[in-house]
């Protein structure tokens, strides 16, 4: 039998509504038709859209938030004037009743611009489904431009906490707790709790950038932990648990600054350390998925809206 360590986090079995969706409250910049149909929830004229015969490979996004909605495989020709899909983006498109209590209005279900109605019934596709979309609440994403993985490292205390909250997101492939900002090659878990070895706890995390972006990600990591503890989070107390963002590219870098000026304009303190990646030694196997493998929730990590 494997006997795992008692250092780390605590782990409470209650279950918890951990699902809140992250609020993005800067938009892009609309134009006054742009305005009139996200936002007062106008239409355009029918076969005046750019994307109604568009049928180029890619991803269509919203217009205000840039949040990925629809896949190109999913777009087909209904004639109907506007542009048609008979799904979107898991997750990313929610419904409500129309003003006029009869139609389904659609809506980016991460900034709620109006995106257009959804039918069912009209049978002209396998998914008996069409969402009739105005091209003014779009932006398209060529495959071709389209990147399918980046990395992001991040550290906010116990990486089982960590993993548990960004391992969820929609548009994460995968990810894998270890060490960085140290200086001993491959160390050790025993090694790194010594606080000898100057590694932080953290977390690998590869997504995919047409679902998801690094903003996104980064917000998260600030919303599920206390950025503003030093050298600890909860219980556990030790440089390996720091707050910390470990960019790879200067916008990366640009993107935990910003974010880090918003939160102090807040009133939160913020001690997150901001370093350039070096290395990353990915943690024993019993330490990946550990929540997973337990059936158990994080106890020092917990999601608070912050932006």
């Amino acid at each position: 039998m494997l006997l795992l360590p008692v250092i780390g986090c605590s782990q409470n079995t209650s279950t918890k509504n951990d699902s809140k969706a992250m609020s993005q409250k800067e938009f892009n910049k609309l134009t006054p038709f742009e305005e009139y149909v996200i936002v007062n929830k106008g239409t355009e004229r029918p076969f005046t859209g750019r994307f109604n015969e568009h049928f180029e490979t890619g991803v269509y996004t919203c217009k205000r938030c840039d949040t990925p909605l629809y896949k190109s495989e999913d777009k087909f020709a209904s004639h109907c004037g506007w542009p048609s899909f008979d799904d979107e983006i898991e997750g990313a498109v929610r419904r409500e009743t129309d003003a006029d209590g009869r139609r389904t209005e659609i809506l980016c279900n991460s900034c709620g611009a109006h995106l257009g109605h959804v039918f069912e019934g009209e049978r002209l596709t396998d998914k008996n489904v069409r969402h009739c979309v105005n091209s003014v609440s779009m932006n398209f994403i060529p495959a071709k431009a389209a990147e399918t993985t980046k990395e992001a490292i991040f550290a906010s205390g116990c990486f089982w906490g960590t993993e548990y909250y960004l391992s969820r997101v929609k548009g994460v492939k995968s990810t894998t707790v270890g060490y960085t900002g140290g200086t001993t090659d491959n160390p050790s878990y025993k090694e790194v709790c010594s606080g000898n070895t100057g590694h932080a706890e953290a977390i690998k995390i590869e997504y995919d950038p047409n679902l998801i972006s690094y903003e996104m990600l980064a917000k998260l990591f600030f919303e599920t932990h206390d950025p503003t503890q030093l050298n600890r989070q909860g219980p556990d107390i030790g440089t390996q648990y720091r707050s910390a963002i470990f960019y790879q590219t200067e916008q990366e870098k640009d993107t935990a600054v910003t974010l880090i000026a918003q939160l102090k304009a807040k009133g939160y303190d913020v001690v997150t350390e901001v370093s350039e990646f070096d290395k990353f030694w990915p943690a024993e196997n019993y330490h990946q998925d550990y929540y997973e493998g337990t059936g158990g929730t994080p106890y020092c990590h917990k999601y608070e809206e912050k932006f």
